[in-house]
């Protein structure tokens, strides 16, 4: 598609983030709303004259008369609806389902209607306008991008109804939208085979010089995509040159056939890449396409751990959240670049927030989006078109402020994302801060890590498994262990105060090259597709590293 008709594109985009901003400025008023408008809708279906829809007439009612679930309780109307049993959620037709990765427990299949999707596309289109606005404040373009996500359905229902990843379900209905914005085609994403995928995606995107942006679900998927690109820089660069794809990668020969129709010569550029290489000794996004304006991945959670890499291929190109979403919907959107805190998507559900003092709690009170106080965490239940009212899918996450009356939000963790030697409940985030930090301290750069707890032993140690990025050394890993211990303790006040009586000393675990890519393989021979990999950096699991080689054990005297 045309360059031209980006333009227009960011305009309807722009106007559509106007629209929620000013709906920011009555969250309220628009939460009951959409509230009560699919309830009226909802009200006839199978599941709302079992909750009595039809006779809610306020929101301090629904909460009252419709209790909080989990998704095991929909489970069994879920397997009716694939089956191909209708009006059981929703009145309208269910023309895919979303599948979790499975990552933190078994796979999840998440209703969806055209209508449902639609909800969520207008969050999407906001989030474009937020970005063009963001960028054009910068003297930045927003311009074409590159995204490796798949196109490739998984499978089919008993029922005839297609499944997979949200992100592909997102791809296939709004094909028309992501081909204005791809650099790359669309039909490049069809490619099963991961590096395939990625191969062809940035072999297209390489002819665009004044390409902007690049963007992956999350930050360890993006340094996958750079890692592609500086490790496949000359196969690159020949086919670029010749108008060919390279013949060793796995592709299904109709779909090579209709790319390779799109593949011309482009020896001109190829020549400005090899010189750029050549003269670098390597090829980054950044060296490729000077003139990049954003990477578009998740924030929040690990994230910032990975950040620390990105310079090294993004230089200054600032980072933007997109949308804060998941297979159950869609939580909030990001207004500004290398921001954290993302908008509450007050259109695309109708929420609720659990106070951490009521997470254990079989009947939860809820507090209100206007309610929930700047500092507190909270988990968020979720009430949307997909059919499933007050559902808690666990993720943890803090409010940081507020934009006109909506809140803005930061995701933590994740449900299960803690890890105790006692009761010291560390998380993800303690885990991620306190591993950021060292980083930052030893000028060093990982190329991941785990913190797991030894076998047998009770209290347990906590094992801080790492892994060098390439060319980094870490001349001291006595101190480097040290320094975890204390700056643990600073960060989980409940660790500090535990390590003194209770926890024993941490250990620290220096794992061979290429250890967490068989971690990851693993989690793809499980069946998690390769754009939804979430590796965990705490974990219960006393398998979980089994057989990966230890080149060293450091201990704390």
């Amino acid at each position: 598609m045309p360059n031209i008709l980006l333009r227009p594109l960011a305009a309807i985009a722009e106007r559509e983030a106007d629209k929620f901003i000013a709906k920011t400025h009555k969250t309220l008023a628009t939460q009951e709303n959409y509230l009560f408008k699919l309830l009226k809708l909802h009200k006839d279906t199978e599941l709302g004259r079992e909750y009595g829809l039809g006779s809610i007439k306020t929101i301090d009612r629904f909460r009252q008369q419709v209790p909080v679930r989990s998704y095991h309780f929909y489970e069994p109307y879920l397997e009716r609806i694939a089956r191909g049993d209708r009006n059981i959620l929703n009145p309208d037709p269910v023309v895919y389902f979303n599948t979790t990765s499975g990552s933190t427990g078994k796979q999840k299949m998440i209703p969806v209607t055209e209508r449902y999707q639609k909800s969520l596309s207008k969050a999407n289109l906001a989030s474009i306008g937020f970005l063009s606005k963001a960028l054009r404040s910068r003297q930045r373009r927003f311009g074409k991008f590159v995204a490796t996500n798949s196109t490739y359905i998984s499978g089919q229902t008993s029922g005839g109804i297609d499944y997979g990843t949200a992100g592909t379900g997102v791809l296939r209905m709004g094909k028309f939208l992501f081909s204005q914005i791809f650099a790359n085609p669309y039909e490049a994403l069809k490619a099963d085979d991961c590096l395939a995928r990625h191969y062809l995606c940035l072999l297209f995107a390489l002819r665009d010089p004044s390409m902007r942006g690049i963007g992956a679900n999350f930050p360890m998927l993006l340094l996958r995509t750079c890692n592609y690109l500086e490790r496949y820089a000359e196969d690159l660069m020949r086919d670029l040159e010749a108008g060919t794809i390279a013949d060793w990668l796995a592709l299904e020969s109709d779909l090579r056939a209709q790319l390779e129709r799109q593949c011309r010569p482009a020896a001109k550029r190829a020549a400005e890449l090899q010189q750029i290489a050549s003269s670098a000794g390597r090829l980054t996004p950044k060296l490729a396409w000077p003139d990049l304006a954003f990477f578009a991945t998740a924030r929040g959670g690990t994230s910032d751990f990975y950040f620390e890499r990105f310079p090294d291929y993004f230089g200054d190109t600032p980072g933007f959240g997109a949308v804060f979403a998941a297979a159950e919907g869609t939580y909030s959107i990001y207004p500004e670049l290398n921001q954290d805190g993302s908008i509450l998507a007050i259109e695309a559900g109708f929420f609720e927030f659990i106070p951490q003092t009521e997470w254990e709690s079989e009947h939860p009170e809820t507090v209100l989006p206007t309610e929930v106080k700047i500092g507190d965490y909270y988990r968020i239940l979720v009430t949307n078109y997909s059919g499933f009212y007050r559902y808690d899918n666990g993720d943890a996450i803090e409010v940081v402020g507020f934009y006109g009356t909506a809140p803005l939000l930061v995701f933590r963790h994740r449900r299960g994302g803690l890890l105790s030697s006692t009761t010291e409940k560390t998380t993800e985030f303690h885990a991620t801060q306190t591993m950021q930090a060292l980083q930052q301290e030893f000028s060093l750069l990982l190329e991941d890590f785990c913190i797991t707890l030894s076998e047998d032993e009770f209290p347990a140690h906590y094992l801080v498994n790492i892994e060098l990025a390439p060319g980094a050394e870490l001349s001291d890993p006595q101190a480097f262990l040290d320094r975890f211990d204390r700056k643990l303790k600073e960060i989980n006040l409940y660790y500090g105060s535990k390590r003194k009586d209770q926890v024993p000393p941490p250990r620290l675990r220096i794992l061979s090259p290429g250890s967490f890519a068989i971690v990851r393989q693993r989690q793809v021979e499980r069946g998690i597709p390769d754009s939804q990999l979430k590796f965990p950096h705490i974990s219960e699991d006393r398998n979980f590293l089994a057989g990966l080689t230890v080149e060293a054990e450091i201990r704390l005297p």
